[in-house]
């Protein structure tokens, strides 16, 4: 794996040993209701693409896992056949964050997709809403 920056995403420090063992994140899970229309916006918005699959035997259910070709962490989109009804997504305290090196340009693709929903310049960081109504983070790297 490429050290450094591709795409919108960095890579992460090498993972920490804790004595003979070793404890880091792998994935994050977002559950979706149209599984096309969510990869087209990760693949569009963030530059996401698909690194694994898994179906259910009987199609009730698919994992796609999105990667951004420089880390291990995915996002993992979890595809019911049954669903029909939107998630209930609570108070929307939660979120998956991103950092780039590509703030500007990026922001301004967003406003163009319409899907900046909340900027907080005092922060210096905005947000974009995925199709099922996620919330993630757009954060600068900071030199």
């Amino acid at each position: 794996m490429r050290s450094g920056c591709r795409g919108a995403l960095c890579a992460p420090t090498k993972p920490k040993k804790r004595g003979k063992t070793m404890l880091q994140f792998n994935h994050f899970n977002f559950n979706v209701l149209d599984l096309e229309r969510s990869l087209a916006f990760y693949r569009q918005a963030l530059e996401l693409e698909v690194v694994e699959e898994k179906e259910a035997g009987d199609g009730s259910f698919k994992l796609v896992y999105l990667g951004d070709g420089g880390t291990g962490f995915r996002l993992e989109l979890t595809w019911l056949r049954d669903r029909t009804e939107p998630y209930d997504l609570g108070e929307q305290e939660f979120h998956l964050a991103f950092v780039t090196d590509r703030f500007d340009a990026l922001l301004a693709r967003h406003r163009a997709m319409g899907c900046v929903c909340f900027e907080n310049p005092d922060m210096g960081v905005y947000f974009i809403e995925d199709p099922d109504g996620y919330w993630v983070e757009l954060v600068p790297e900071r030199g």
